[in-house]
């Protein structure tokens, strides 16, 4: 089965997620954004293989330890979606921007699509096209588990920016009604910032989406 680690990172507490199959102890991370340190403590601790980095999306926080993290343990990078290619072109200056330590570009050993699925040892999770946010951003669905990590496409209470360059507030809508919606009210997410929640309970109180 799917088992899971939150690990909060960088100022911006963005919530790292490492996955792992409780069989083979193969894992992967999800938006290593920084403080690979602490990244690699918690992998050890937990005792797993490290195989794979996973991205949603290329914002500094979800993305700035990427092509270190990569390069130190020889992982592929699997994601986003190729709409964020400017986004990871921009690392270094989005790393100034924010007072985040150099960041440097990477190539994703694999651009994702909607309707792909990733693997890591003997778990299959879906992945969703879910842009708005970022034109190239995914969510990464475990149906097994009923749960979803969904990066800044939506959160406790909140949705995504949509502010930032190639935002699109009407796509992040339908992002999440025409594909975060149909995997479930009992489905719990964990988003990019801040506590899970489930999409029952964000149809029902998030005002940005209620309704829908």
């Amino acid at each position: 089965m799917l088992q899971y680690h939150t690990v909060p990172v960088t100022a911006f507490q963005q919530n790292c997620s490492i996955v792992w199959c409780d069989q083979t102890m193969d894992a992967a991370i999800i938006d290593p954004g920084g403080d690979i340190e602490q990244i690699e403590w918690e992998v050890e601790r937990l005792g797993l293989n490290l195989k794979a980095l996973w991205i949603t999306h290329a914002h500094i926080d979800h993305a700035g330890g990427t092509s270190e993290l990569a390069a130190k343990h020889n992982l592929p990078i699997i994601g986003p979606h190729q709409g964020d290619q400017f986004w990871i072109d921009g690392l270094p200056q989005q790393g100034a921007m924010f007072g985040f330590p150099h960041a440097d570009p990477f190539v994703p050993t694999r651009w994702l699509h909607d309707g792909d699925t990733v693997t890591i040892g003997n778990e299959t999770l879906n992945v969703r096209h879910c842009p708005g946010h970022t034109p190239g951003h995914v969510v990464f669905h475990s149906a097994q588990i009923d749960r979803a990590f969904v990066g800044d496409v939506i959160f406790a209470g909140s949705i995504g920016r949509t502010d930032f360059p190639q935002g699109n507030h009407q796509q992040l809508i339908d992002s999440i009604v025409q594909r975060l919606w149909p995997m479930g009210d009992q489905t719990v997410f964990i988003p990019g910032h801040g506590p899970e929640s489930s999409f029952g309970r964000e149809r029902k109180m998030n005002p940005y989406v209620s309704g829908t």
